[in-house]
């Protein structure tokens, strides 16, 4: 097993009181290519969490905290600064107010613009319907379809293939997306792996994004089994295989389904890190759904659960919420609905941790570390358990580390897939 981890200067996250730092380290990460961080930074690890959440790792209450929205037609697709002057007066609300305000522009640089970025208390009226195929959202590439049948319906999947910038080395990366999201997220690592001659893959898998939503029984496998169909329709023979949260566990079931297929696996803050199946029963679903719910209240649902899973808020993270909106305001939410509840018990229910053992594939498990209590623990326990893997933590980020600090996660990936994938994970294979 290895154990690296990068060092950004360290970002206090506002309320999260109970995460006091934990003596200072200083680490140097080496020079791996294609950008990223690559001098020794200065700062303090934190680990962090919100008490009563789930320990496996997931730094988010999962891909929809309440389904739900309003239906539409069918169809319908200044800074503060300066010096604080104190005088002998009685404040005034307005003079105490201003003087908090230039303490707070003195003591906190950055503060009161930080406070901007954050989400709007209410979507914005301009933020209208969004189809659930997502037919208005525009990808960063062309957006090519796979049409086939599964369980009798007649389905298609949505994906981006991407071709190396300069001279390909004849190598390609298969993308699997996160709960919440889409495989247009993926934008900073197609363009720095493809400017490495990797022929990238992304593809919305089956029930989301531009992808088809068909009523089927979903599971990690079939999902697996349709990253497989793809490849061979693509006329791939092997890939490095990249999964982001609930993606992270696909990734892991292709890798030990099709060892033959996948020459690098690298899972990036996998939720699913643990099996806590134990006591817990099973609920089927009864086939009800909230058809026409309260916008305003799944809207500040969504606002809670995105901004727990970065540390550091920017704006361009505001069109997830704004697709999430726009989609329960569609004619056809219901059915998008409908198919968000038959995936629900995927992360729960169909585990992936007893696929470990078997999967010799090399392995890199990455992540942020603020992403739950327990996420660095567990990442590190799965490093003990599959038999060729090694761990990147990066202190100071959260849940979608390829977001919030792109540049060190392409550095890593570009470092990791680059490797040799017959030679033992770094200092640790077995």
């Amino acid at each position: 097993m290895t154990l690296r981890r990068v060092h950004q200067p360290t970002r206090e996250r506002s309320g999260d009181a109970q995460c006091p730092p934990i003596g200072p380290e200083t680490q140097e990460v080496p020079s791996s290519g294609g950008g990223g961080h690559h001098q020794p930074h200065r700062g303090r690890r934190v680990r962090c969490g919100r008490q009563g959440r789930d320990d496996s790792g997931l730094g988010a209450a999962g891909p929809d905290a309440r389904p739900g929205a309003a239906r539409s037609p069918p169809g319908a697709s200044p800074a503060i600064g300066g010096p604080m002057t104190i005088e002998r007066q009685v404040p005034t609300p307005l003079t105490v107010t201003l003087s908090v305000l230039t303490a707070l522009s003195l003591v906190l640089p950055g503060a009161l613009s930080a406070q901007s970025h954050q989400p709007p208390p209410e979507p914005p009226a301009e933020w209208g319907p969004i189809s659930i195929n997502m037919e208005e959202i525009e990808y960063p590439h062309p957006v090519e379809f796979m049409n086939f049948r599964v369980y009798g319906q007649d389905v298609r999947i949505a994906y981006m293939d991407v071709a190396p910038v300069g001279p390909a080395n004849g190598r390609a990366v298969v993308f699997h997306h996160g709960g919440s999201y889409y495989g247009w997220y993926w934008k900073e690592q197609i363009e720095a792996l493809t400017n490495e001659g990797y022929r990238v893959i992304v593809k919305d898998r089956l029930g989301w994004g531009k992808s088809s939503k068909p009523i089927l029984p979903y599971s990690m496998s079939l999902h697996a089994s349709n990253t497989a169909r793809l490849m061979g329709y693509l006329g791939i023979s092997e890939a490095a295989i990249v999964g982001h949260s609930i993606g992270g566990q696909m990734a892991t079931r292709f890798a030990f389904l099709y060892p033959e297929m996948t020459t690098h696996l690298v899972t990036m803050n996998q939720i699913g890190l643990t099996d806590n199946r134990a006591g817990r029963g099973f609920r089927p679903f009864d086939g009800e759904i909230d058809a026409d719910p309260d916008v305003q209240r799944a809207y500040e649902a969504d606002v809670r659960t995105d901004t727990r899973r970065y540390v550091e808020w920017k704006p361009e993270f505001l069109e997830h919420l704004r697709i999430r909106h726009g989609q329960r305001l569609s004619g056809d939410w219901p059915r998008l609905a409908y198919v968000r509840r038959l995936g629900g018990n995927l992360r729960s229910m169909d585990t992936v941790v007893d696929d470990w053992p078997h999967i010799r594939t090399k392995t890199l498990i990455l992540g942020g570390e603020i992403d739950g209590p327990n996420f660095p623990e567990n990442a590190r326990r799965a490093v003990e358990i599959l038999p060729n893997a090694e761990v990147f933590l990066i202190p100071n980020v959260g849940h979608n580390p390829h977001e919030e600090v792109p540049d060190i996660v392409n550095a890593e990936l570009i470092r990791f897939l680059g490797s040799d994938p017959d030679e033992p994970a770094e200092e640790g294979g077995r």
